[in-house]
């Protein structure tokens, strides 16, 4: 199976900032720390007031399914979510193919 990417671009509510990264951080070197088939995990801030994202890169897409389905994400998710100001918008990259 192919390496799954995304990039996520997520707003956040005024003056959520400091728990959005601190709990992002965390859940981050969580990820990190216990999830050998992610193969990238960062966010970043964007340029833009209170716009970030996160890249996540998978060995394959049952990779993806695992951090999606994982009790890290379980526990962490809600309260990053509860930060957004409205939907996040996720968009795959994929790498290039020959023509």
């Amino acid at each position: 199976m192919a390496k799954v990417t995304f990039i996520s671009r997520m707003n956040i509510k005024a003056g959520r900032e400091k728990e959005f990264v601190d709990r992002c951080s965390r859940l981050a070197e969580a990820v990190r720390a216990t999830e050998p088939q992610t193969l990238y995990y960062e966010f970043f801030r964007l340029r833009e007031p209170r716009r970030y994202a996160v890249i996540e890169s998978f060995a394959d897409e049952a990779a993806e399914q695992a951090h999606m389905n994982s009790p890290l994400l379980a526990e962490a998710g809600p309260g990053i979510i509860d930060c957004l100001e409205g939907p996040y918008v996720r968009e795959y990259l994929d790498p290039f193919t020959a023509p």
